[in-house]
């Protein structure tokens, strides 16, 4: 079951990775935004946080349960915030957060977030090290 503080957080966790309008384009029967648009934003997010730390190319292996909290309407701008959790020595964890902050009236509210696994691949696509922050 979902934590109640962990779902009404006040304010985003990370960094501020990929900020994005949705668009018609986008949307369901129901005119909600696709819970597959928001998952890609998020692995894309999670992909450019784990280039910056793993310091060149790497690929989702996995990603750990998501639910959906709000919908995504179009014209809302979705945020997608990325933290760093764990670094082994080929594959790390990234805290993936959605928020979207709602169209004319601009109140930001959690939709979803998940923690994404990222593994660092070399030119042949082979796990190689992820190299060690210094400091």
């Amino acid at each position: 079951m979902a934590d109640r503080n962990h779902i009404d957080a006040p304010f985003p966790r990370g960094e501020l990775t990929v900020r994005l309008i949705a668009m018609p384009a986008d949307t369901n029967a129901n005119g909600d935004i696709f819970g597959g648009w928001v998952l890609s934003q998020m692995d894309q997010a999670g992909g450019i946080a784990g280039v910056e730390r793993a310091q060149g190319r790497v690929v989702t292996i996995a990603l750990e349960a998501m639910t959906f909290i709000r919908p995504v309407k179009v014209g809302d701008v979705l945020c997608v915030y990325t933290q760093v959790e764990s670094v082994g020595r080929t594959s790390m964890k990234i805290h993936v957060e959605a928020w979207s902050q709602r169209f004319r009236t601009n109140v930001r509210e959690k939709v979803t977030d998940a923690t994404f696994t990222f593994v660092a691949i070399d030119d042949e696509g082979r796990p190689r090290p992820i190299p060690v922050l210094e400091g």
